[in-house]
């Protein structure tokens, strides 16, 4: 009986405990450090920094200058610069698709006009033929097909 619960003992302290320790490291360490910082935001986060510079200051007693206080302050103000930046960049989206909105509709509304300009011009209407009363321009004479070939003189 007495080596029975020695070999229980020795069970119970090489093996169960061991591995509740790690499973209970594992649940601290792994699953609640990962809970913990899915839910830490960067804004969180950033809301550390001053606490972290105050109480490093405090901890080595050193003067803490004001500049260094207002980094939390101008870090707190990074979602409202995003947020004003956001909105501008959305508006010039705006813009862009209004200006090319306008465009496609005078191209629809230019298209619109092509067949009844085509039709105005006659385009699908051939042309009649020459009559033999309209006078040929082709073999017109001019006062310059007798010019003299001085090339390169100019008259004043």
């Amino acid at each position: 009986m007495g080596k029975r619960v020695w070999q229980r003992l020795w069970k119970t302290w090489t093996i169960d405990k061991p591995a509740a320790l790690g499973d209970w490291l594992w649940q601290i360490l792994v699953v609640e450090l990962a809970a913990l910082l899915d839910r830490l935001t960067l804004r969180k986060l950033i809301a550390l920094i001053p606490v972290a510079i105050v109480i490093g200051a405090y901890w080595h007693r050193i003067p803490l200058p004001p500049e260094l206080m207002l980094v939390g302050d101008v870090l707190a103000y990074i979602d409202i610069f995003s947020m004003i930046f956001l909105i501008g960049f959305s508006t010039r989206v705006a813009t862009v698709v209004a200006v090319v909105r306008q465009a496609i509709d005078f191209v629809r509304g230019a298209m619109r006009h092509v067949p009844m300009a085509l039709h105005r011009f006659g385009v699908r209407h051939r042309r009649a033929k020459d009559s033999p009363r309209r006078r040929r321009l082709t073999h017109a004479k001019t006062d310059d097909d007798g010019a003299a070939g001085m090339a390169g003189l100019a008259w004043a």
